[in-house]
């Protein structure tokens, strides 16, 4: 059982930046797929950014050349830099793990087996 905790949200005015961080816990091996998805009200979630546990990345289109995902193996800690953010970045934001590959359904929620609990993001105009 992996434990997501996640933390960094807030608000911000359009332009600005915010870092979220997840910790995990309760780990006995280290999720193979590490990811950040977001849900806006009303709006399905969807993934936003992936990490392999080598350091591979990708990311949705809206956000690529502002968002910017890592990890910290040693530490269980995955991040999202969030840079020139814009209002309709405004939504809960989850964190998520995968103890394996998952193919071409890497962006979909049902791909992950854990989640956190969610944190949330505002962007004024």
């Amino acid at each position: 059982q992996v434990q997501l905790v996640e933390s960094g949200g807030g608000s911000v005015q359009a332009g600005g930046s915010l870092r979220l961080s997840c910790a995990a816990s309760d780990i006995t091996a280290r999720p193979y797929l590490m990811a950040w998805f977001r849900q806006a009200p009303g709006k399905e979630r969807e993934g936003v950014a992936v990490i392999t546990l080598t350091g591979t990345t990708l990311y949705t289109d809206s956000v690529k050349g502002r968002f910017t995902i890592s990890r910290d193996n040693a530490k269980n800690t995955l991040y999202l830099q969030m840079d020139s953010l814009k209002p309709e970045d405004t939504a809960m934001y989850y964190c998520a793990a995968a103890m394996g590959w998952v193919g071409s359904s890497i962006f979909s929620p049902r791909s992950f087996n854990y989640w956190g609990q969610g944190t949330q993001v505002a962007v004024s105009s």
